[in-house]
């Protein structure tokens, strides 16, 4: 499956492998393109989450989509697609056209990080009050006012 993607997309890094496990990491520009791949290709027919990690010291946020598939022998692998991008530029793409539960799981991330999901068809609140004018409260030079 990796040398399926680095062969397809030059530009894929495979982060890591593991027993059912496969990270791999690409641009904002190619991520859908790799997303349409792994599900029209791979197999890997709907989202289980999204994630953010903030990279605050290289001053990059990351997003991290968590793939499976319902195929049988592929059921309990988890394909990881990752994309970096800049703190201060937080744009990608939604991947709602390429799994619609993702739109879910990028409210959520856009809510807490920052990060907008362009063509995304709702990115209002979901936990946060709609008045939240703070940073995110998952960055990391986001300071509580309770500490």
């Amino acid at each position: 499956m990796a040398a399926q993607l680095t062969a397809k997309f030059p530009e894929v890094k495979v982060d890591w492998m593991k027993e059912r496990r496969l990270k791999v990491s690409t641009s904002a520009m190619h991520v859908k393109e790799v997303g349409l791949f792994a599900r029209s290709t791979l197999g890997f027919d709907h989202i289980s989450t999204v994630s953010g990690v903030d990279w605050i010291a290289k001053n990059e946020l990351e997003v991290v989509y968590f793939v499976g598939s319902t195929t049988p022998g592929q059921e309990d692998f988890i394909l990881a697609i990752s994309e970096r991008i800049a703190r201060d530029n937080p744009v990608v793409p939604t991947m709602v056209e390429v799994w619609k539960g993702a739109e879910y799981h990028e409210r959520e991330t856009h809510e807490m990080f920052g990060i907008n999901f362009q063509g995304h068809p709702d990115q209002s609140h979901l936990f946060l009050p709609e008045d939240w004018n703070e940073l995110p409260p998952l960055r990391k030079d986001y300071v509580s006012p309770g500490r």
